[in-house]
């Protein structure tokens, strides 16, 4: 067990250290100046000499594997830099906003649960019948809109027309509401399909049928059936949570929510690249270790994969 967490931690730092690298590449090689980017934000006369002493102050000027070397040993000493837009340090603007990008993921995901499970249980209790595809139909519909048009109807309907909702997310319960919705709709569509299928599956074991031979109760059968289906389910809120993380920067963007989506969308605007890179790696990092401890979960869960 000890050998295969320490190989999974070395696979996870090789895999951020070829990320890191091809997204410093990608930065250092697009078009578009950050200081000249900076100093017109800020109604500054540009000159060559000024241009050139804000690049100097950068560490524009550097070659590439100078400053990325320089960048990889800052990170390392957990130091991710100054932004370029504000010369703030990056580890507290991404530190914030992270915070509330988590509280905007944990709350849909939680919310999406308590919808799906029922409703899959429901779908699989009742195959064929008339609840499972009405089930069915919502789930397609709902899995197949993407999150921005969904956000674009919930706050038509919810802000412009009904007025229940600010159009502005400014961090409170009341503004949460409609992002977490939004990432919801969708999140709640795919689990119920999926957890709808293992279902079933657990419906056809034969545990199942020598409790119905024994006269077992429905509502028994069906806590049987979701303690058996835990592991399949984790590991769909495994990739979940990381693409979460990651994708919450459409709704964001729509919604303002102060999350690290919202915050990278406005740094690629402003080529503020020690932001973007350190949101790409913080990604990164959570997306890979989330993962793996999905795979450790599911490994103490199922007996049969240690087997």
């Amino acid at each position: 067990m000890i050998k295969k967490i320490a190989g999974k931690i070395i696979g996870l730092i090789v895999i951020l250290l070829i990320l890191s690298f091809f997204v410093f590449l990608l930065l250092y090689l697009a078009p578009g100046d950050p200081a000249e980017k900076r100093l017109t934000s800020q109604g500054i006369v540009i000159t060559k000499e000024v241009l050139q002493a804000e690049q100097e102050r950068l560490g524009l000027l550097k070659p590439f594997f100078v400053r990325y070397g320089e960048w990889l040993l800052g990170v390392i000493r957990g130091d991710f830099g100054l932004s370029f837009k504000d010369d703030r340090p990056v580890a507290a603007k991404l530190a914030a906003g992270l915070q509330n990008t988590c509280i905007l993921a944990m709350a849909s995901l939680v919310f999406s649960l308590l919808i799906s499970y029922p409703l899959a249980l429901l779908s699989a209790m009742r195959k064929d019948r008339i609840a499972d595809h009405i089930i069915k139909v919502f789930s397609f519909i709902g899995n197949s809109l993407p999150n921005f048009l969904i956000s674009v109807l919930l706050m038509y309907f919810f802000c412009i027309k009904l007025n229940l909702f600010p159009v502005i997310a400014d961090g409170s319960l009341k503004g949460l509401f409609l992002p977490m919705l939004s990432l919801s709709i969708p999140m709640i569509s795919r689990f119920t399909r999926q957890m709808r299928s293992e279902m079933i599956l657990q419906l056809s074991e034969d545990y199942v049928t020598g409790m119905r031979l024994r006269g077992v109760k429905e509502r028994y059968i069906a806590v049987n059936i979701i303690r058996n289906s835990l592991g399949h389910v984790i590991t769909i809120i495994g990739l979940q949570i990381g693409t979460l993380m990651a994708g919450s920067v459409v709704i964001e963007t729509i919604f303002r929510w102060p999350g690290i989506g919202k915050l990278v969308m406005d740094s690629i605007t402003s080529r503020d690249y020690p932001v973007i890179m350190g949101f790409v790696l913080v990604m990164g990092t959570i997306y890979v270790v989330i993962n793996r401890l999905t795979d450790l979960c599911y490994h103490l869960l199922d007996p049969r994969v240690r087997t």
